[in-house]
Order: C-alpha cells, then structure tokens, then sequence
C-alpha cells in the first residue's frame, strides 16, 4: 500500500541534505508518495522553492532584470532528487551528482515566483540512483532533466 506524507517542513530537510544557507534551494516538500518496498523506485515528492528578490545571486544575475540562474535551478531540482531517495529515519546523505541527462529550459525563474519541482526515482541501484525532475511555475513547465546521482548515507556516530 502506498504511503502519502503531506509535507515536510525546513527543520525535516536539513536533517536529510548536508547544504546550509545559502545553499539550500527547498523550502518544503508539499508531497511525498512512497510505494513501498526495499527499493526506492518509484518514489516521488512534490518540492516547493519560494523565489524572493533578496536571494543573494539576484545582485549579479542580472541587477537590471532579475533571473534564477540555470544552474541554481539544476540545484533545486538534484536537491529534490535527493529527497526523493531517502526515508523517515534514513541518516543525512552525501551526495554526488554523476551526470545531468539532457537538460531543456523553457521559461525564466523570477522573484515573486514559486518554483515547484516534481523529482521521482526512476532507477536504484543501491547507492546509485536515477530520478526524473521537472519543474514548474504556474503549472508552466521551466525546465526538465535526468538526474543520475551517487547517494552514500552518512554513519550515525
């Protein structure tokens, strides 16, 4: 039977992914569908990046017109993907991001907008891992990629 959560909130997700401000592009995971089993196929979550003009990368890119960069999305979206391959009570996880399939960008990422990624396990391996992630703004389709990702589960001392 699959299991439904309805959110995990900031305090859940640094507990899950090793980056810190200002290098944590999640805000909250609205939804999280396991379907169970040892494997973690087919997991997906439904992750949300509140996009605000004081983030620190709009200074630069572009002062004049303010855009979320590509790779600051790419970001979001592996963070996702690594949310997406772990469960309650897994320890934090050191992650390595193998390869980016082919990446499309369709629209622009701008202050005042939510940014909402869907990441789902599409392959595991044990500790190798591929996810499928697209995100969105407004239900307009920004951008999508796959992800292939090395995840190593930290000891607990």
């Amino acid at each position: 039977m699959a299991k439904q959560n309805s959110a995990l909130l900031i305090e859940d997700i640094l507990r899950i992914l090793p980056h810190r401000q200002p290098f944590v592009f999640i805000d909250r995971v609205l939804e999280i569908h396991d379907p169970g089993g040892e494997k973690k196929l087919g997991r997906r979550v439904r992750a949300l990046k509140n996009v605000t003009y004081n983030e620190p990368f709009f200074a630069g890119h572009f002062p004049d017109r303010p855009v979320m960069p590509g790779v600051i999305i790419l970001e979001a979206m592996a963070q996702a993907a690594c949310i997406a391959c772990t469960r309650k009570g897994d320890p934090q996880v050191e992650v390595a991001i193998g390869r980016f399939g082919e990446v499309r960008f369709h629209l622009p990422v701008v202050p005042g907008d939510q940014l909402i990624i869907n990441a789902e396990v599409t392959r595991d391996r044990g500790h190798f891992f591929a996810s499928k992630v697209s995100s969105y703004v407004d239900d307009e389709l920004i951008a999508e990629t796959e992800l292939l990702a090395s995840v190593r589960f930290e000891e607990k001392s």
